[in-house]
């Protein structure tokens, strides 16, 4: 491609790129510490307390436990709300979203898939 370029344009047309024959690669890269994945819980006592919830689940590298209990007894129409938001984002980042128990909501990134069994009612 070099060969071709200079002959088109001239040997001092060209970028200095292409006058390299070969490319360096730093071997010496450093590794950051924000490759590892965390798992953190959360105490939902009212709307604004999920922004940090959404914050982490949009850098991408957290899986987010949720709890809801406080706000479930408090007012279950701010509860209804923030869960729709959390869906919301979690659609947005391809994440996926469950609940679990009465009282809890896992949420995690789009690496992260939840796994649903399927569960027989049991008869009392």
């Amino acid at each position: 491609m070099r060969n071709w370029l200079s002959k088109m344009m001239g040997k001092s047309d060209l970028p200095e790129e292409l006058n390299d024959d070969y490319v360096e690669i730093d071997t010496n890269v450093t590794k950051s510490g924000k490759t590892k994945i965390s798992v953190r819980p959360f105490i939902v006592q009212d709307f604004g307390d999920i922004k940090p919830i959404l914050d982490c689940l949009r850098e991408g590298m957290t899986i987010s436990l949720i709890n809801i209990k406080q706000l479930k007894e408090r007012d279950i129409v701010e509860l209804k709300r923030a869960v729709n938001k959390l869906k919301k984002t979690c659609d947005a980042i391809e994440g996926d979203i469950a609940g679990f128990g009465e009282d809890w909501i896992v949420v995690t990134p789009s690496f992260a898939q939840i796994h649903r069994a399927n569960t027989e009612e049991v008869e009392e």
